[in-house]
């Protein structure tokens, strides 16, 4: 029993290795940054707080690859360094901005169905209203008797005024949703 117990110790332990394997940075927003995986070149080194293994961040420097060659600092710093992460993140940022503009295109490809959609339903309502105020325009036209019902729920005829207010507002929802 003692042995299934320091077995079950050990790999709980070992899981938490895992967590231990990780880089921390404040990035140039002031942001703390979490990640498996080192930070970007432009990170300075007074900004990395902690690396795999505990250990306090130590990059390379190129000031010594530079004196065993024989050559001065200055010159073989800035070829040796320049070519190495354009090379890195031409072969990363190639597939991110391939999925990336990919995403925008679909995101662009909804967002214009969304508005057609939107833009078919609003005609549709206009065709519908501009059926019915036809049909309302017809009955006004005709000279029969028009009623309307009241605040109260009764029934009352239009007079001359009210008959000619309510001429005007059918023409105006005419004029608005049947013209094409």
């Amino acid at each position: 029993m003692k042995m299934h117990k320091i077995l079950l110790l050990a790999v709980a332990c070992t899981w938490a290795m895992g967590a231990a394997a990780q880089w921390q940075w404040i990035d140039k927003d002031g942001r703390k940054v979490f990640s498996d995986r080192p930070p970007p070149a432009d990170v300075q080194e007074k900004n990395i707080l902690k690396q795999p293994g505990g250990a306090l961040p130590a990059r390379p420097a190129p000031a010594p690859a530079a004196a065993a060659t024989g050559e001065a600092p200055a010159t073989a710093a800035a070829p040796a360094a320049a070519p190495a992460p354009k090379l890195a993140a031409s072969a990363a940022g190639s597939g991110k901005d391939k999925e990336l503009e990919e995403k925008k295109a679909q995101a662009e490809a909804a967002e214009a169905a969304k508005k057609k959609a939107e833009d078919e339903k609003i005609a549709k309502t206009k065709a519908e209203n501009c059926t019915r105020a036809r049909a309302a325009k017809a009955a006004f036209d005709a000279g029969k008797p028009i009623t309307q019902t009241n605040a109260q729920g009764e029934r009352i005829f239009l007079d001359g005024t009210a008959r000619a207010a309510e001429a005007k507002r059918i023409d105006g929802i005419v004029a608005s949703d049947c013209a094409r």
